[in-house]
């Protein structure tokens, strides 16, 4: 199984939606609550190449997107294979 790791913003709907999404599928996540943690939201920052918002979402160190970045993965039936791998 994937290594997947979702920075998250608390009692936000889209981390709340990607979250469900990746549990249903299985998926072992790593939640790290990056709002109000500066050092966790400036890594989150970096690895993401800038993206500020919340979720952002990484399967093996790859960087997938957001929660719409991620449900679009799963409708083009790719988001399986990479939790797979």
């Amino acid at each position: 199984m994937a290594k997947v790791t979702v920075y998250t913003k608390m009692m936000c709907p889209y981390c709340i939606r990607a979250l469900d999404v990746l549990k249903k599928k299985g998926a072992e996540i790593e939640d790290i609550p990056a709002a109000f943690d500066k050092a966790k939201k400036q890594e989150m920052i970096e690895r993401s190449g800038g993206r500020m918002t919340f979720p952002q979402i990484f399967i093996n160190d790859e960087h997938i997107g957001g929660c719409d970045d991620l449900l679009a993965l799963d409708r083009a039936g790719k988001l399986d294979a990479k939790l797979a791998a």
